[in-house]
Order: C-alpha cells, then structure tokens, then sequence
C-alpha cells in the first residue's frame, strides 16, 4: 500500500473516531450547549488527543452516593433540618438578629438543598495575613487535647510545610488523634517520606482522588479544593490559605499574598466536622471515623453570629454555592464587593451581576494584577471588562496576589470560603463556604476591601481597549474555552 493510501486511510480513521467522540460528548454526556461547543472546539482542532484530554477533563462524576450521610441522624443534623425548615416556612424562626431575618429565602435555599444548618451563636476571627492566620493556627494545634483533624488543598515541601508537620507529629507522640487530608493534584510533590515520622507517632493520611495507574487518573478533573481544620470539634478554620511559604509572601513570583480566612468558635464547627467526616471517610479505606460525641461538644458558646456552612461538588445535582452567590447578589439594595483571584462566571451569574450594576447598585470588583494560570488570567480579564460595560467598578490588586475567595453585599450579609468565581469552583472542584448573616463581621470585611482598595488600581474602558491585538487574541481563545477550564 502507497504512503498515500495510508495516509487517507489513517485520516478516515480519524475523522472517524473524531464523530463518534463527538457524538458521545453531545448524546450521552448531556452538557449544558456552552460546554459542550468548547469541548467541540477542542475536538476539531485536536482530533483524537482532544479526546483523550476530555476523558481526563471532560467527563462527569456519576457516583451520586460518593459521600455517606446516613451516619448524620447519629448527631441530630436531620431533626434539627426539618425543624428549622418548618419554622422558616410558617414564619416561625426564632431569629436572634436583623441581618438574619431580611435572609431567611437564602438561608431556606441552603437548608432544603445543601442541609447548611443555621447556627447563631458563633464567633469569628477575620485572617488576611499568612503569617497571623499560621501563627494562631499553629497555637491552637500547641492546644490540642483529643483530635485535630486537618484537610487542605495544597500542601507544600518547603519550611512551612515542614513545621506544620513536625507540630502534627508533635501532637501524634502526645496522643492526640491527628488525621491530615490532602488532595493529590494540589499536593502533587508530597512524597510517602513526607508523613513517614508522622505516621510513625500514629497519624494518619489520606489522598483525595489518589491515582489508581502512575500518571493515569480518570477523576483527575475532579479536585477537592476545600480547606479545613477542626480542632477538639471547638475550633474551626475556613477559607483560602493554604500550607506553604508562597502562602506567607516568601514566593518572589507573587510576592505578598492577600487570602481571607476565618477562625470560627461555635455550633457550626460541628457542620465544618461532618464535612470533614464526609470527605475522609470517602478518601480512606480502612480507618473511617464513626459519629462519636467527642467529635461534637457542645460547650456553652457566647458568639453571637449567625452563618451556614454550605459545600458544593461535582456529585451535587445543584451548585449550591453559586445559587447562594447569585441569591446574595440580586438581593442587593446598595453595594456589592467582591474579590477573587479568578472572574470566570457562567451567564446566570454574569447576568445577575450585570442587571445589578444597570439597576444603580454598586458593583466592586477586585482581581489579582499577575496570573498564576494563564488562561484563566485571560479569560479574567474579558469578563471584567464585560461589567466594566455596565458601569461596575473593577479594580486590579498591585500588591502581590490577591487569592481571597469574599463577597460581600450591602454590608449586611457575607460569605468567604474556599469557592472562587467560575466554573471550576462552580461545577468541578469540592468547595465549601461560610455564608455569614452578621452586620458587624460585613462591616469588617468592608473595610478590610476598602483597605485593599488604596494599594489596588481602578480598571478602565480607555485602558483595556489599548490592550494589543495579541492579548485580544489571548483573551478571544480563552472566552471560547473558558466553560472548561
């Protein structure tokens, strides 16, 4: 057979296979129409390979009982669910403050689809600095006395990591029960010698997703980015730090890092535990935790503000963070703040936006100065810019990297977590949230981003339409992919 003839023949194969994944992606895939014409795209301009990377990136998680919630009727969650869904239903809630009662739709939303239960006598402590957020943390685990449980996207090999874990193995050799959660992609350069004293002083660990072929893993696309600590089922700790010297300002590519974390003290560190409950007993194979008290005191709190701690991940038939963000911003009256390191939102949450800014309320904007993804940085732009058309106000942070995860409306009501704004955080990665129903800790976060605002430069149409013929290409590709990314 003539090198051509083969060539023809390999080329039909190919355009072949090239219909069938196709076919596969739009009749068995059932996608929403935006991700399924950039999976499309990518098919057609990277015939074969295309498919290979939507196996990796593209395909669903169908395991609808991934997580194992029947253990809750063991701590009461499913009575004290249907107790306050009534109560809210009739009117009935007994509401301790004002900022939660002008709520109570979001409040209901998150009860009834994400079974977030409302606690109202929690106290919390605002972190925006790595070295403050570390230096308490690293105080609370001195502190420990039964358990500390521990979950994080990313944990790094360098002198933070180092010292997180010699203080983890400290507490092990006392005889606290240390048990540390990481996601594999994030942590990606960990090694088993990493955890060897650890495990040794009888800690344990466990991978989120963990590969089941060196170099091939199908859930690859599907990473746990939540981050969590509960120590003694007293103490909790949420938000966007994760463990490594980058996170302290000592990475010369980013240099400061702006993040917000919370500290949290009160009921709803027990739904910060199951959560963590949840996600380690998915992850290990042989050493569950079961639904004993001691992971759930219930001491006598004195805080006095309200939240929910909502989650959201791809086994979730509803995006629960996202409702709640587009909740919080059509309920807006006044003023929207919002910052994060990413701006790649779906059309409902865009729209949401845009409607808000054309109705006269003020929309704010912070995003970073420098990308650590590229694609994503491109994307960021070209969808602030879209707001920028309907008079919000972007600004771009000029000192270090702002990776904080806050939005924050009217300055009533407030949520900070771990879930950035676009698809990924929406649809792909396991997230959780704090949505916050407190004037006071609104009123700090505020200031915190008024604060940011004086070191931030304000984005303007004069300026990003001066942006090369390059960018603009940059920025056209990544619009198009930007559903998958």
């Amino acid at each position: 057979m003539e090198i051509s003839q083969i060539t023809s023949v390999l080329f039909g194969l190919v355009l072949i296979l090239n219909i069938l994944f196709a076919t596969f992606v739009i009749f068995f895939e059932r996608k929403e129409a935006s991700n399924t014409w950039a999976w499309l795209l990518v098919l057609y301009f990277l015939p074969v390979v295309g498919f290979i990377l939507y196996l990796l990136f593209g395909t669903s998680l169908r395991h609808a009982h991934l997580f194992q919630w029947e253990d809750k009727k063991k701590i009461g969650i499913e009575e004290i669910l249907k107790k306050q869904m009534i109560d809210l239903s009739t009117d009935d809630f007994p509401f301790r403050n004002n900022s939660s009662s002008c709520y109570r739709d979001l409040i209901y939303m998150n009860l009834r689809y994400n079974d977030a239960v409302l606690t109202e006598d929690n106290q919390l402590d605002i972190f925006t600095d790595g070295r403050e957020k570390f230096e308490q943390l690293f105080k609370d685990i001195e502190a420990a006395e039964n358990h500390i449980h521990i979950q994080y996207y990313i944990i790094q090999r360098d002198d933070l990591g180092k010292r997180f874990m010699e203080a983890l193995t400290r507490k092990a050799n006392e005889g606290v029960k240390v048990r540390l959660l990481y996601d594999e992609l994030g942590s990606r350069k960990l090694t088993k010698g990493f955890f060897k004293e650890f495990r040794h002083a009888g800690g344990r660990v466990e991978a989120f997703f963990p590969s089941k072929l060196k170099f091939i893993n199908l859930r690859l696309n599907f990473r746990n980015h939540r981050k969590l600590v509960i120590i003694d089922g007293e103490i909790g700790y949420v938000g966007g730090f994760n463990v490594g010297d980058e996170y302290l300002g000592l990475n010369p590519k980013f240099g400061y890092w702006r993040d917000t974390h919370l500290r949290i003290k009160g009921r709803s560190v027990k739904a910060i535990q199951t959560r963590f409950i949840l996600d380690w007993n998915q992850a290990s194979k042989h050493h569950d935790i079961t639904y004993q008290p001691h992971y759930f005191p219930t001491p006598d709190y004195h805080g006095t503000t309200a939240l929910q701690i909502v989650t959201s991940g791809p086994d979730s038939e509803w995006e629960q963070i996202k409702n709640g963000y587009i909740k919080l911003i059509s309920s807006a009256r006044k003023s929207i703040l919002i910052q994060t390191p990413y701006f790649i939102p779906d059309a409902s949450l865009l729209d949401a936006l845009r409607i808000a800014s054309l109705s006269g309320i003020e929309v704010n904007i912070m995003i970073p100065n420098k990308p650590d993804h590229l694609f994503v940085y491109w994307a960021t732009t070209y969808n602030v810019a879209e707001l920028l058309k309907a008079g919000s106000n972007v600004f771009i942070y000029d000192n270090g990297f702002i990776h904080a995860k806050m939005i924050v409306v009217d300055e009533e009501v407030s949520s900070v977590g771990t879930a950035n704004i676009d698809v990924r955080s929406f649809k792909l990665n396991f997230e959780v949230n704090a949505f916050i129903y407190d004037k006071g800790i609104a009123e700090k976060l505020t200031r915190i981003f008024y604060n940011d605002i004086e070191v931030s430069r304000k984005l303007t149409i004069e300026e990003f339409e001066k942006r090369s013929k390059w960018i603009r290409f940059k920025e056209s590709i990544a619009r198009l992919l930007s559903p998958i990314l």
